[in-house]
């Protein structure tokens, strides 16, 4: 699931590849769709990266290759031919940014909820979504299913479940598809996990820094790159409180 503009961006940038063999330029994709600034399409770019669409190639200017086209697609133009840069593919580099958000979620679809698992006195919590990389936050507004959860994690205040997209906080125990619970609230402090709207936009779940008068997001995995943000660029969501893991 793409937003409008990503799927605007990743078209043109194939149609450009077909013509061509070579991609637009930063300035051409950000006259194409009519953005303001190239920051919007360099997080666009990384969204369809982390979302598998598209991959960075090292060492060369303007290198990317489209890997895949939206499912909602006609047939005839996912089964053509993608164009790619000249010379092959090497390995993506160790190092990238990330452009999270929230997707509709899907994990708990056709399979035994924790409904099926007894704990005295069970709290029951609406799973709203999934979080991940490059696509919509509207997700986040939308009541998937419900989770039960123990009573002591879910101690004062309101509380929701994301479904886990994604390895960028690996290193804090969270891994894919676990299910976070979040306490609903606006306030955070810096060490904590929260749920981040970025930008009025996107989400993403990572652990919040304040460095003076300006905000860090940082990522509990090395491949990923903190990012620095004005205090008017992020809206805290609700803050970690709880996990549940199916094994």
């Amino acid at each position: 699931m793409l937003t409008a503009k990503q799927k605007d961006l990743l078209l043109f940038i194939h149609s450009r590849m077909q013509e061509s063999g070579i991609p637009p330029s930063f300035d051409e994709m950000k006259v194409a769709l009519n953005l303001k600034s190239k920051s919007g399409i360099h997080r666009m770019i990384v969204g369809l990266e982390e979302r598998g669409f598209i991959r960075r190639l090292p060492n060369r200017a303007r290198a990317l290759e489209v890997v895949k086209l939206p499912d909602s697609m006609p047939a005839a133009s996912r089964n053509s031919k993608v164009a790619s840069p000249p010379a092959a593919p090497q390995p993506l580099p160790a190092e990238r940014s990330f452009t999270p958000s929230v997707v509709e979620g899907s994990y708990g679809r056709g399979i035994a909820t924790p409904k099926s698992t007894s704990y005295r006195g069970a709290v029951s919590v609406p799973v709203m979504g999934r979080i991940a990389a490059g696509v919509p936050i509207e997700a986040i507004q939308n009541h998937e299913y419900d989770i039960e959860v123990p009573p002591d994690m879910v101690l004062g205040g309101e509380h929701f479940a994301l479904e886990v997209k994604g390895d960028s906080m690996i290193n804090a125990g969270i891994l894919e598809n676990d299910v976070v619970i979040i306490r609903r609230g606006e306030t955070a402090g810096s060490g904590d996990i929260v749920v981040a709207l970025v930008e009025g936009e996107e989400a993403t779940l990572k652990r919040l820094r304040r460095k003076g008068a300006s905000i860090a997001l940082e990522a509990a995995n090395p491949a990923y790159e903190t990012r620095i943000f004005g205090p008017d660029q992020i809206n805290v969501q609700g803050k970690l409180v709880g996990l549940i893991r199916r094994y």
